[in-house]
């Protein structure tokens, strides 16, 4: 039988001081440390005209509200990160999504990279690398919160079955039927972008 991994004594030391003597300066050390762990996941999954200082404050503010209920058998990084990004979610919830993407929505980079791609020119530089990444987000947009989550987590950030499963608390089988969805709603958005597609006129 595998043990779980144990969190690092430091911040299992400083979680006791802040559970049990509600010490202030522990409390703060805690932030510190966990600050750029915060951040990272904040920013992969921040909901459009959000603040990311906002969102990590949200995380924190969360974090010590429900810091009585984490066990030790689960590292505290971990723990964290699943409030991080069930945090993350709930601002994704509160985001109308993007309605159907259409040719004219994209930028010059989104454009020229798409149209490459319909031509299937191999020749790519790194306006194309640009702008495959702000496209591949501007589809993101038009998922479900989850189906967003998930696509990002696994194939924007390459993070394994096991890493979502950290983040999120959803079984392997869960991951995996719901990136297999995500993915199929992501390959219909490209389509009816595609549908839109109006080549600029030659010079």
């Amino acid at each position: 039988m595998s043990v779980p991994p144990a969190s690092s004594p430091d911040l299992t030391d400083l979680v006791a001081r802040v559970r049990d003597d509600r010490c202030e300066r522990s409390a703060t050390t805690l932030v510190e440390r966990l600050y750029p762990l915060v951040l990272r996941i904040v920013r992969a999954h921040l909901p459009r005209r959000s603040s990311e200082e906002d969102l990590a404050q949200e995380v924190f503010m969360k974090m010590f509200a429900r810091i009585e209920q984490w066990r030790a058998q689960m590292p505290f990084e971990h723990w964290v990160s699943r409030v991080a990004v069930t945090t993350c979610l709930d601002a994704l919830r509160h985001q109308k999504r993007r309605p159907e993407l259409r040719w004219a929505d994209l930028s010059e980079n989104e454009a020229e990279m798409l149209d490459h791609v319909l031509h299937d020119e191999t020749d790519s530089g790194a306006a194309d690398a640009v702008g495959a990444r702000e496209l591949a987000s501007k589809l993101l947009e038009t998922l479900k919160p989850a189906d967003r989550l998930v696509l990002t987590m696994m194939d924007m950030e390459g993070r394994s079955v096991a890493d979502v499963q950290a983040a999120t608390g959803w079984s392997a089988t869960l991951v995996k039927v719901r990136a297999f969805r995500a993915r199929r709603k992501l390959r219909k958005a490209f389509a009816a972008l595609d549908a839109t597609y109006s080549p600029s006129p030659a010079t």
